[in-house]
């Protein structure tokens, strides 16, 4: 990838080197249930929990006392304790700021304004408005901040564990959280949630699997249209890059992996093919339509 002519993004929080206990309060346990099952399922590896955690949040502390703790510490920049390496921070911020002027141009052109997303890097756990989130989620979105969170770390693990190494990789991995916001601003979202509140398990999954794809073809459009100074920011072999990612986090390759069998009608992401495809359709087409839900 090619990064350095777009500006790197404001929109960052350092909460790294922080460390992170639970820090419920009276409804913890609630949403301790309701984020544990798929925890413990490792299928998120890319935003598991865009609606399991941010509308668990939702559903089981709106509107009631207790709950969790709201997040307010200091960031870690600030209190001199980051151990965000500097180039990881850059690379950060510079795919962050890549997104906004991206979607930016794309919202403009069908006469709206897009609002950014924010980026927490965190280490281990962090407190968010969504309930605490655990970096063996994954990276993840919360609807209820419109704040992408994500524990640096993970990047060691998609390319040692899941040999998706490479920096369009990494780029993908946060694009796809942005492809969240996306779906959060267009109240894509909410209408997946309302029809998942009447739906049995296997039919809430399959309403899942179909926001996670859109969401990896708002990655590959971001890609398709991204540009710096010098023109498009992919080079040879980023494609590449991103479809092996694609293809070592499908819930079917996840499952057979951790469990030797698969089980169709858990999944929530997709199968490695249908985020191949996902992802190649928006990096072909470039147009958000194209990713329809």
């Amino acid at each position: 990838m090619r990064l350095g002519g777009e500006g790197p993004s404001g929109n960052f929080e350092d909460r790294t080197g922080q460390g992170g206990g639970l820090g419920f309060g009276g409804g913890g346990g609630n949403m301790l249930g309701c984020l544990l099952p798929f925890v413990l399922s490792r299928f998120g590896i890319v935003g598991v929990v865009i609606l399991l955690l941010g509308y668990c949040a939702l559903t089981q502390l709106g509107g009631g006392g207790g709950g969790l703790l709201p997040g307010g510490p200091s960031t870690s920049s600030q209190a001199g304790r980051s151990t965000l390496d500097p180039n990881m921070r850059d690379f950060l911020t510079r795919v962050l700021g890549s997104t906004e002027e991206t979607w930016g141009e794309i919202f403009q052109k069908s006469g709206e304004r897009y609002t950014p997303t924010k980026m927490v890097a965190y280490s281990g756990g962090t407190q968010t408005a969504c309930g605490f989130g655990q970096a063996v989620m994954g990276p993840f979105y919360c609807p209820n901040d419109k704040s992408i969170y994500i524990d640096p770390d993970f990047f060691n693990e998609l390319s040692q564990r899941f040999g998706a190494p490479g920096d369009f990789a990494m780029a993908y991995v946060v694009a796809h959280e942005v492809g969240h916001h996306i779906q959060d601003l267009e109240g894509t979202l909410d209408q997946a949630h309302n029809a998942q509140a009447g739906a049995g398990e296997a039919q809430g999954n399959a309403i899942q699997v179909k926001v996670e794809l859109q969401a990896d073809c708002y990655a590959g459009v971001w890609a398709a249209n991204a540009r710096d100074a010098q023109g498009k920011i992919l080079e040879p072999g980023d494609v590449e890059e991103g479809m092996r990612a694609a293809e070592a986090i499908g819930d079917d390759t996840l499952q057979r992996k951790a469990q030797g069998t698969v089980v169709p009608e858990s999944f929530t992401h997709g199968t490695s093919a249908q985020r191949m495809e996902a992802l190649r359709r928006g990096l072909q087409g470039g147009d958000p339509a194209l990713c329809r839900f």
